[in-house]
């Protein structure tokens, strides 16, 4: 009997930093580029694994989610290559366009479904994306807690646990009670390679696919549809560079160049 069931959201994202633009619709170009998992969700992935080994005498199961076209069913079976126990594609037309808001409903959705998962773990923010919102806003339509950039979890049990956040001068430690969510940090560990038994194990996976009827999700509440912002143009800005020299004595140059900072509202 599954005792603790923990849900990992990861994301399959462009394996690039030549990003490349569709001027029509303003979305990513993703034809003839290798599509990977999101680097922070396998800090994510290798941390559910970890949990589930330091149980002992229950019955602990880690279950990957991922919301996208077909093809990311790749990034499961690769979950599942370095320990996950099973994964779930939330893929429909009807989900195409989300935004953070739209995608946090359908990864809740999700997880409801599943039924009883007493942690969700994220990576910090995405490559593509890069908002760090999803987190935060699927521990709201859980109404659970959250706690963001988590370096390290000290003490869990089914019912609490201690975790260690990152700051940018600081540690903090919070006890916070279970369900929660939380979003890790590169800190956290180190992500295993695959096992040959685990890449056996993934490349025979049947890994299910949810759509919208199967989440019983209204398609005004997701996709486009339920997103609360909209992406109207994406562009790359022109960078322009301007030199000018100052000459003079010492005292001059300094006296002009606070002159010219002036002028720009530098100071």
């Amino acid at each position: 009997m599954i005792e603790i069931k923990i849900a990992v959201c990861i994301k399959q994202v462009p394996g690039t930093t030549e990003i490349k633009i569709d001027p029509e619709t303003n979305t990513l170009i993703r034809e003839g580029i290798e599509n990977i998992i999101n680097p922070f969700d396998a800090y994510a992935i290798e941390e559910g694994v970890r949990i589930r080994e330091r149980f002992d005498g229950e019955e602990v199961e880690v279950i990957a989610l991922t919301m996208g076209p077909p093809q990311s069913k790749e990034i499961l079976k690769e979950a599942i290559s370095v320990g996950v126990d099973r994964a779930i594609l939330l893929s429909d037309r009807a989900f195409a366009g989300a935004d953070t808001w739209a995608t946090s409903t359908t990864l809740a959705k999700a997880i409801n479904k599943i039924g009883d998962c007493r942690l969700i773990i994220l990576g910090k923010q995405t490559l593509d994306g890069d908002t760090g919102q999803v987190g935060p806003e699927l521990a709201q339509r859980l109404d659970i807690p959250f706690i963001g950039y988590a370096s390290g979890i000290l003490e869990i049990n089914r019912n609490k646990m201690k975790v260690k956040r990152l700051m940018e001068d600081r540690y903090e430690t919070f006890e916070i009670n279970l369900p929660a969510a939380i979003s890790v940090v590169k800190d956290i560990n180190t992500p295993r390679v695959p096992s040959l038994r685990g890449k056996i194990k993934a490349k025979s996976a049947e890994i299910p696919v949810w759509d919208a009827a199967r989440l019983e999700a209204d398609e005004d509440e997701v996709g486009l549809s339920g997103s609360y912002t909209q992406v109207v143009k994406i562009f790359t800005p022109k960078i322009k560079h301007e030199i000018k020299m100052i000459e003079g004595s010492t005292g001059e140059q300094v006296e002009q160049l606070y002159k010219e900072l002036k002028e720009l509202n530098a100071i």
